[in-house]
């Protein structure tokens, strides 16, 4: 039996939200409420859900703040709900990372087609995720929690790949030709430099042990 996919709905109405929940309930999700901007990022970040309908007018800080913190570390969709309908508010929106936003009077069923679409859109493969490591292949960025990694273009090769099928032991012939191109000189410690480069900016962020050594073979991202 497939697993019920997650929607986040972070809205401070409480006549709304109970209403979302039940239609969105019976369209078969499986349904997060919370009433603020702190508490739907709190959310964000325990249940990793699989699509966020977010008001713009929350209490404590904006939909527009909530989806430009998402976006630091996530790709999840987000679909804001708005009072306003001016050119500049949706323009907004989209710059701080909403995928799509709907104008309130709205109809339920009108939430639910968008939703099913923007799900459609999400592929399975744009983010991998290790534990507490996301990547972004498109974007080039590596995240450990909330902290990017501050890596150069090859270092974020070498961690992708390893990244790519965590648990598994590349020798560094695979690395070498995966990331350089080509075999190095059997003297060169290129792999070995920048896997230790990439160690120490994950444990500047709190990320210690990621990366294990495979003596006489090579290196692992820790499943």
């Amino acid at each position: 039996m497939q697993e019920r996919q997650t929607i986040l709905i972070v809205e401070d109405d409480t006549d709304i939200s109970r209403l979302l929940r039940l239609e969105i309930e019976e369209a078969g999700f499986e349904v997060i409420t919370c009433d603020t901007g702190v508490r739907g990022l709190s959310a964000i970040r325990e249940e990793d859900p699989d699509l966020i309908v977010l008001d713009l007018g929350l209490p404590d800080f904006d939909g527009a703040e909530v989806a430009r913190r998402v976006r630091k570390t996530s790709e999840t969709p987000i679909i804001i709900l708005t009072a306003k309908d001016d050119i500049a508010t949706k323009v907004e929106l989209l710059n701080a990372g909403a995928d799509d936003y709907l104008t309130k009077p709205f109809h339920t069923e009108e939430l639910l087609a968008r939703v099913n679409v923007q799900l459609r859109h999400r592929t399975s493969d744009s983010v991998q995720k290790i534990g507490s490591m996301m990547i972004h292949p498109a974007r080039r960025q590596a995240f450990w929690e909330d902290n990017e990694l501050r890596l150069s273009p090859r270092e974020f090769d070498l961690l992708s790949f390893l990244c790519s099928q965590p648990g598994r032991v590349y020798s560094r012939e695979e690395i070498e030709k995966s990331v350089w191109g080509e075999n190095l000189p059997p003297s060169s410690n290129v792999v070995d430099v920048h896997i230790a480069n990439i160690r120490n900016k994950l444990r500047d962020v709190g990320g210690f042990g990621v990366i294990r050594t495979v003596r006489g073979i090579g290196y692992a991202v820790k499943a």
